[in-house]
């Protein structure tokens, strides 16, 4: 479930730690990974790269002036410029947190947003890495829990609409996340040791 909070007693969480609970892991997006990878800014650099280069070819055969080309490119400045800014700002407002009893998303740039995913609703995880240590871990649910896509968004697997992941995306050493995460889970799962983590490394 999501739920809105405007005071946080405890970083990345709405309310203090009952008896018992205690934090494992915190961590946040990075910025730069996430406006990549969530908000496609380099997508969206060549496409007014691309119109810029198509006006300047017209420019330069005479079909047309600069003027348009000029303004592709302070339009598209303005736009990357606001990808990035908000792709900073919600790298900058988001937390996630594990627990040795649930993962809590913390995330919100007008108004902070929590999904608590207790570690029973999660059956396995999806880990995609992006270089240098950074990557994505995607939440596969038990049917226990119910989130919105778009409620969740960009902390969701992109494309899965019908059975919605929530997703800890663009984290540092994602690798050693995954495995402290799998680990957890099948401590409070009860699995044993010597299985399988429910992890799985989808990409390179």
């Amino acid at each position: 479930m999501i739920v809105e909070y405007d005071v946080e007693p405890v970083r990345g969480l709405p309310g203090d730690l009952p008896q018992g609970e205690r934090i494992l892991w915190q961590g946040s997006p990075d910025a730069w990974r996430l406006a990549v990878h969530a908000y496609h800014i380099r997508a969206v650099a060549i496409y007014f790269a691309l119109l810029a280069g198509w006006g300047a070819v017209g420019a330069l055969r005479g079909v047309n002036g600069w003027t348009g080309t000029l303004m592709t490119l302070g339009i598209g400045a303005i736009g990357l410029a606001v990808i990035g800014a908000i792709a900073w700002g919600a790298a900058r407002t988001t937390v996630y947190t594990l627990t040795n009893k649930r993962i809590v998303l913390r995330f919100g740039i007008a108004l902070p947003k929590c999904v608590n995913l207790p570690l029973g609703t999660i059956a396995a995880a999806d880990l995609a890495m992006q270089g240098k240590g950074i990557g994505d871990i995607a939440l596969r649910l038990t049917e226990q829990q119910r989130l919105g896509w778009m409620q969740l968004w960009p902390h969701a697997r992109p494309w899965a609409l019908t059975e919605v992941q929530p997703m800890l995306r663009s984290i540092s050493e994602a690798e050693n996340v995954a495995g402290l995460l799998a680990r957890t889970v099948g401590a409070a799962q009860g699995t044993p040791a010597a299985a399988t983590p429910p992890v799985l490394a989808v990409a390179a």
